[in-house]
């Protein structure tokens, strides 16, 4: 498959951009402004409120959607980024629009277009393959993923699902991000030759470019937030059990969570409503209920740093010199806001060896267990080497398995040299709840990742080796990232972490920021990074 950059004359690119811009524009604006409201940025709200003030019809937006699905992710740009969009769409946005017409409202979500990521069962006539094409035959799930069932009964429309780093990125250990033996491979809106980083790539790079109101990922560690910061979007990982794994192919199940991905932070809070709650068949998420915050945006406050006492990371500064500038201007904001910002220091390599071997151990147990009970011809992970062994010129023409078969090397789940590894890791949850502790913090701050590296089949991902997700992601806590500002015109974010079920304290320092920052700029589709004397004059 060849995943260089398409070749797009000035006017193929134009022409696609200009037939999505015209099929974006709502007849009325936002809120009673009586202006244009355009659909690719649409909030959730001013979208609820289009619909419940009769302005536009689910239907609609499900079209304006999908042509817009076509013009940059298909054709146009070639984004990548939507693995397959649902063939009941319209029948299912006809009779959401006939509840709304009724009175009849199913939620915060009711009409409103959501892409999943395609490692989430849908019982549908949608596939559900983690990217890889051993699923793509695989018997329809026997039912939804519980965070799929929550945004029905919201009343969302699932319009489709995203394209994601191939089995989560936990394939092989020089991947490349964004790429699926299905789906192919995602860009960067920002930059179409740069990596959207992964694994939840396709829904981050949809999100940006405006395909949908809003999507889902997951993330063990890093796949939520690192390509909502590579992508200049609003990304949260949950609290280990605030939201439901039932149903969503598993990597590990000490790691695993989905979470929201939008443009705005309000649209997160809005989202971590609708998918927070106790499911009877995912045991991790008994205390849910007692901790979530049920209306996560009553925590929503513009004036939300005054008096909060952040602690920024040192050990994340001097990784990347233009992220460094970038992180300077959003202290200053943070104290402009009222913030107290301190350094602090705690350090996620500690954790490295003995997270590898957790997920090392726990993808073969989990994964186990997800396809024998799914059913079809690869039912366990020794079938899953197989078949892209079998099938290497579809599924192994880029890069190995490595971690696949150093997976299928291990024994059981009470193997002490797991045991071991797993005791070390509960220790990160430890390290940070005592710094936060210790120093009286609301919570952790730092730059989440580096700039999106250069999409490249030959060497596989080349960051920059900047990034924040395992302070969080191993110890099970939440983790907010927030657009912060761009290097050479790609995105940089600001990560919010802490305590476990501190989503509430995380959601009102980041809209507080974001408020006083509006950092997030709409992607250009640039063929490249715009930098400076080296493809074009200063200026």
């Amino acid at each position: 498959m060849n995943l260089s950059n398409p070749a797009l004359s000035r006017r193929a690119f134009l022409g696609g951009t200009l037939a999505a811009g015209a099929a974006l524009a709502l007849e009325a604006g936002p809120a009673g402004t009586g202006g244009t409201l355009r659909l690719e940025e649409a909030t959730l709200d001013e979208l609820r409120l289009a619909l419940e003030g009769r302005r536009t019809t689910s239907r609609d937006l499900a079209s304006r959607y999908l042509a817009r699905i076509e013009s940059l992710d298909r054709r146009g740009p070639r984004l990548g980024s939507v693995i397959e969009t649902n063939p009941d769409v319209f029948a299912l946005a006809e009779s959401l629009d006939r509840e709304q017409a009724e009175g009849r409202s199913r939620g915060v979500l009711h009409g409103l277009p959501i892409l999943v990521k395609d490692n989430l069962d849908t019982a549908d006539r949608m596939k559900t393959t983690a990217g890889s094409l051993a699923l793509a035959d695989a018997p329809a799930p026997a039912r939804d993923a519980f965070v799929v069932q929550r945004l029905r009964e919201s009343g969302a429309l699932l319009l489709g699902k995203t394209n994601l780093s191939e089995w989560a990125n936990f394939r092989s250990t020089r991947s490349i991000s964004g790429w699926s033996g299905r789906g192919g491979q995602t860009r960067n809106p920002h930059a179409l030759d740069r990596s959207p980083s992964g694994s939840s790539s396709g829904s981050a790079a949809a999100v940006a470019a405006g395909l949908c109101a809003g999507a889902i990922g997951t993330e063990t560690d890093g796949s939520i937030v690192s390509p909502a910061s590579s992508c200049g979007i609003v990304g949260l990982k949950p609290t280990l059990g605030l939201v439901s794994r039932s149903g969503i192919i598993p990597l590990a199940h000490s790691q695993d969570t989905a979470g929201p991905m939008t443009r705005t932070v309000r649209d997160a809070a809005l989202l971590l409503g609708v998918l927070a709650g106790a499911d009877p068949r995912d045991r991790a998420t008994e205390e849910a209920d007692r901790n979530l915050g049920r209306d996560y945006t009553r925590f929503l406050d513009a004036d939300g740093l005054k008096g909060a006492r952040l602690g920024f990371l040192a050990d994340l500064r001097g990784r990347h010199p233009g992220v460094d500038r970038v992180m300077v201007e959003a202290l200053a904001v943070l104290r402009r806001g009222g913030a107290t910002v301190v350094e602090v220091s705690l350090s996620s390599r500690a954790y490295d060896a003995a997270e590898l071997e957790v997920l090392l151990f726990e993808f073969k147990a989990d994964l186990n267990a997800y396809l024998q009970a799914r059913g079809g011809a690869v039912k366990d992970l020794a079938g899953l080497v197989a078949f892209n062994t079998a099938h290497e010129d579809q599924e192994l023409p880029l890069f190995g398995q490595e971690l696949l078969e150093q997976a299928q090397a291990k024994g059981t789940l009470a193997d002490p040299a797991y045991l071991a590894a797993l005791e070390a890791c509960r220790a990160a949850r430890r390290d940070l709840v005592a710094l936060c502790d210790g120093q009286r913090l609301d919570a952790l701050i730092g730059p989440t990742s580096g700039p999106a590296w250069l999409i490249d089949p030959v060497n596989g991902d080349a960051s920059s080796g900047l990034s924040a997700s395992s302070f969080a992601a191993v110890g099970g806590c939440p983790h907010l990232t927030v657009p912060m500002g761009f290097v050479f015109g790609l995105p940089a974010g600001l990560s919010f972490f802490g305590r476990p079920w501190d989503e509430g304290r995380l959601l009102r320092l980041g809209y507080a920021y974001e408020q006083a920052s509006r950092a997030r700029r709409v992607p250009r589709f640039a063929p490249s990074a715009t930098v400076p004397g080296l493809n074009g004059p200063r200026g």
